[in-house]
């Protein structure tokens, strides 16, 4: 494939919604957020962004602050996906600008009401992101053993009538079955304690 996308990208110090012509979208996870002086306040560095940070408009940092909060600080680690909106507006033209449809660290859509215009305000949702760990994405049951199923059962007994016990473990590791057995007699110490069984 010879990919001719790439000879298109504009020259600038930082991420442009005309760098993701040909793209659906992209997801980026934050290791630096900065605080500037003008139009521009914040620039968010992300990995792999060779040097073209992703400097949201006024309204991805309200959606940013909404989202994640007041603290650049705790944005380092998480991530979001960004997509060209052909929508977005400048001096009655539509030129296009990048917007935000997932976060990470939320468990829900979040709906907010930004500015379109001076008179009017729109609804935005953010969707949450999943994001996998790095460890499971490597993790292959070819190199894990897994729990038996005496110890699923086992387990299930001490679960019984606590779901929102069961839900953090499910939450953890995907199913009851997939807990590594190398980790099998923590969880079920942890889960005895927490649902209160001798």
């Amino acid at each position: 494939m010879t990919d001719v996308s790439t000879t298109i990208a504009p020259k600038s110090d930082q991420l442009n919604a005309d760098d993701l012509i040909g793209r659906t979208s992209m997801t980026v996870t934050v290791t630096k957020v900065s605080l500037l002086a003008g139009e521009q306040p914040i620039s968010i560095n992300y990995e792999g962004d060779n040097g073209h940070p992703y400097k949201p408009c006024k309204s991805m940092r309200r959606v940013l602050v909404q989202v994640w909060g007041g603290d650049g600080a705790a944005y380092i680690g998480r991530s979001m996906t960004l997509f060209r909106d052909e929508n977005v507006n400048f001096g009655g033209t539509n030129v296009g600008g990048i917007r935000i449809s997932h976060m990470s660290h939320i468990t829900e859509p979040v709906t907010l009401a930004l500015t379109t215009t001076r008179a009017q305000r729109k609804p935005f949702v953010v969707k949450p992101l999943v994001v996998a760990k790095q460890a499971e994405q490597e993790q292959t049951s070819e190199d894990v053993e897994f729990i038996t199923p005496d110890q699923a059962t086992e387990l299930g007994d001490v679960l019984q009538g606590h779901a929102d016990v069961r839900a953090d473990i499910i939450k953890a590791y995907g199913s009851i079955s997939k807990i590594p057995a190398a980790r099998y007699a923590k969880v079920l110490v942890k889960a005895k304690e927490l649902c209160g069984v001798e």
